[in-house]
């Protein structure tokens, strides 16, 4: 007999679920299992890392989401109160419609304190390539046996758990069961059996019994599930610290509120350590043969997919009758006769000679046209055309992109990469391309930051507003943020002892690159990779921290803080929260919420992409760094107020 895990969370769930999908990787070796789902709530951001995760440990990924479910019509914004309910995708289709789904809960006319949905409009994306279950405490089939689910889920024994059941529960789960098999279909909805914390949930072994007998009333097949929020149990202690940075408080003020008997929000997390994907073993105790079964029959109708692709550039509109690639030879030329007398300069002054501009400008064009980039050169040259006839002052190049000679012909950059002797393969090195995969270029563009807009709206206007959008970027539990928290959350110290402890915590940009060696030597020892600021400070900052915590002979943190500081380094790297990207958009050639899911942004109250930079990239979309440059405002106020004072001493002269 097997077990899959169809119900786990990582902490893309954010400050409520702790693995990272590393992690969830590790514990399938460690118990032998086939792979696992992921269920994050609400959101499928943590896709491409999960799959790469999973199938780099030689495990089957599934993806799924954990949606929220309101009763009302989603456009209505009366009620807070939601439902969960977990659909999985099946193949690549399934999968499309997901990213459908998720977007569709995300518009700001549905987004009410969460991404939200009825079960009538989630079945809009229902067609056959989904597979969901129904019956965790929280989700409506569990719901439905209680007159007060609330009331019975904080209930203390077995008995009171079921003296709150609801009269009419057999016929209102039933029928609530059959219609949930009816959205989608036939096979495709299993009910939810989740004991995993029944010790301390006795309200779940009322709802297991009630939906086992549903399920043999209705020949719906039943499933056992955990909720694992965490990988292994002993990560209990370190979700907690999540839990009340999200809620605002303390353990003691947790432990207290539990004492008196007073409600607290999510309070099975802080009574047990169940909240873990379990082995088949420990499944075997709580549930049938069938139940576990149906995790891998499940599992089997889940195909394995590739939800990575290469770039796909949206296509420049050239004049006609000719090519991406002939027009960008066009523009370099008429670039040349507009630098000729730079050019010219360059070379009197500097020692190069016209043929090595023309030998490098003919290798430029022929790599980006061996990579298929010429779209991507000439929407970059077109986004600075219009911003500088629109009378803006935009950068003159950031970063490796100036040694680009035909960034320069076209004037996206300002300087000379040959006078300079500025390397090609700095900025592009195609020698990282494979038959499998090409990477795209990196060209930052500098904006002012009052007319940054402006440039987004016309990117917008010109290849689709359903098909260019921000992007979402998460904060880390990191370093000092990091150390901060755990402080706070185990009242270990005031705020001035927090202080004068975190101050030599130092910010990760200012050791970026110590903490790449580290990372580096982390995985020529056979690790991930991974890197600790904290740890860090521990070593080169030993003797101000000696007093709270230090590194002893073999490698063990000690000191009246060591727990603490474990704890911290443990969790760095741990997402914390979401926002919109500072400068990153991205520009689809499909409708962004068909190929990627889209969140809802609560300052802009806009949609945008809802994955990182690197995970849209590798599905193949392609992201433009917009960046608003405060200095070129400054620099433009400057120009205005110096052209406005000779053009009054010009009057001022006639």
């Amino acid at each position: 007999m097997k077990f899959f895990p169809l119900h786990v969370h990582s902490h893309y769930s954010l400050l409520d679920g702790l693995s990272k999908p590393k992690d969830i990787a590790k514990r399938c070796v460690e118990l032998d299992l086939d792979g696992s789902a992921l269920t994050d709530h609400g959101t499928v951001s943590g896709a491409v890392t999960f799959v790469n995760a999973m199938k780099n440990k030689g495990k089957k990924p599934i993806l799924g989401c954990e949606f929220y479910i309101c009763q009302e019509d989603p456009s209505e914004k009366s009620d807070r109160k939601t439902s969960h309910l977990v659909v999985l995708a099946k193949n690549a289709e399934g999968w499309r419609r997901l990213l459908e789904a998720t977007s569709e809960s995300n518009k700001p006319e549905f987004f009410y304190y969460k991404p939200r949905l009825n079960l009538d409009s989630l079945a809009k994306f229902v067609d056959g390539n989904l597979v969901a279950f129904s019956g965790h405490m929280g989700s409506d089939l569990a719901n439905i046996i209680f007159a007060n689910p609330s009331e019975a889920y904080n209930a203390h024994t077995y008995e009171e758990a079921r003296a709150m059941v609801s009269t009419t529960w057999l016929t209102d789960a039933k029928e609530l069961a059959l219609k949930y098999q009816s959205v989608f279909g036939e096979g495709n909805f299993f009910i939810e059996i989740q004991l995993i914390d029944q010790d301390n949930l006795p309200a779940s072994r009322v709802v297991a019994e009630a939906l086992r007998f549903v399920s043999k009333e209705t020949g719906i097949s039943p499933v056992a599930t955990p909720d694992a929020h965490y990988a292994r149990p002993e990560d209990a202690h370190d979700q907690r610290v999540l839990l009340c940075t999200a809620m605002d408080t303390t353990l003691k003020q947790v432990k207290e509120k539990m004492e008196r008997q007073e409600d607290v929000g999510l309070a099975a997390f802080f009574r047990s350590d169940n909240y873990h994907i379990p082995s088949l073993e420990a499944m075997q105790v709580m549930h049938t043969d069938e139940e576990i079964n149906n995790t891998m029959v499940i599992a089997d109708m889940c195909e394995e997919y590739d939800i990575t692709n290469k770039p796909m550039l949206p296509k420049f509109p050239v004049p006609k009758k000719m090519s991406s690639e002939q027009y960008l030879y066009h523009l370099c030329q008429e670039g040349w006769t507009r630098r000729k007398e730079d050019i010219n300069r360059a070379i009197r002054v500097s020692g190069h000679t016209k043929d090595e501009y023309g030998d490098r400008v003919k290798k430029e064009l022929d790599i980006l046209t061996e990579a298929g980039l010429s779209d991507y050169f000439l929407i970059v040259h077109d986004i600075i055309r219009e911003a500088k006839e629109r009378g803006e002052i935009v950068g003159a190049g950031r970063g490796s992109a100036a040694g680009s000679l035909v960034l320069y012909l076209l004037g996206v950059t300002e300087i000379d990469p040959i006078e300079y002797d500025l390397i090609f393969e700095r900025f592009y090195n195609a020698g990282r391309n494979t038959k499998d995969h090409v990477s795209l270029p990196d060209v930052d563009m500098d904006f002012e930051i009052q007319n940054r807009d402006k440039t987004i709206a016309y990117i917008k206007e010109k290849y689709g507003h359903d098909k260019v959008a921000q992007i979402l970027t998460f904060s880390r539990m990191q370093g000092r943020g990091a150390l901060k928290d755990v402080l706070r959350v185990h009242s270990a110290c005031g705020f001035e002892e927090m202080n004068r402890i975190t101050k030599w915590i130092p910010d990760e940009a200012d050791i970026s690159d110590q903490l790449q060696e580290m990372r580096e030597a982390d995985k020529d020892s056979g690790g991930d990779g991974d890197a600790s600021i904290i740890m860090w400070a521990l070593e080169n900052n030993s003797d101000e921290l000696k007093q709270w915590c230090h590194i002893d002979d073999n490698g063990e943190l000690q000191g009246s803080m060591s727990k603490r500081f474990e704890q911290a380094v443990r969790l760095e790297g741990t997402k914390r929260s979401q926002s919109k990207h500072a400068a990153g958009i991205v520009v689809s050639q499909q409708p962004l919420n068909e190929v990627a899911p889209l969140v809802f942004d609560k300052k802009s109250k806009e949609p945008v992409a809802g994955m990182e930079m690197g995970d849209l990239e590798a599905m193949g979309h392609v992201k433009f760094d917009i960046l608003g440059i405060a200095l070129l405002d400054k620099i433009h106020g400057v120009k205005r107020l110096v052209e406005s004072e000779y053009e009054a001493y010009y009057r001022g002269q006639k």
